[in-house]
């Protein structure tokens, strides 16, 4: 069973810049899309950025210019490097995993919370 561990989550002010980290249990980088989703009570999971195994990127509107996705295929980990955070992008950000086939993974999630 893989599994994927969030880390990098907490609290930041606005403007400020958060690093998070997933990490996989198994080698798959080079084989799954890899996603990062953020949820608020209440609301749906959205997607906030996915990388392909061939390295294309794509982004929500709402984080284009200031979050980046990346991966390091050599440590089974995916980044989603947060820049220039406001209130607006505090929610419960969760990493997924997606093979050509079928079924997909999830994170546990981590909390990143913005506020003055």
């Amino acid at each position: 069973q893989m599994q994927l561990v969030e880390s990098g989550g907490g609290l930041v002010q606005p403007g400020g810049s958060l690093r998070l980290s997933c990490a996989a249990s198994r080698n798959i980088l080079n084989f799954y899309t890899m996603d990062w989703y953020r949820q608020v009570p209440g609301k749906q999971r959205v997607l906030v950025a996915g990388i392909r195994p061939g390295g294309n990127t794509n982004y929500a509107d709402s984080v284009k210019g200031r979050f980046t996705i990346s991966r390091d295929t050599t440590k089974n980990t995916v980044y989603l490097h947060m820049n220039n955070l406001n209130v607006e992008d505090t929610a419960a950000y969760y990493c997924h995993a997606k093979p050509f086939g079928p079924g997909d993974y999830w994170g546990q999630g981590t909390q990143v919370t913005v506020s003055a």
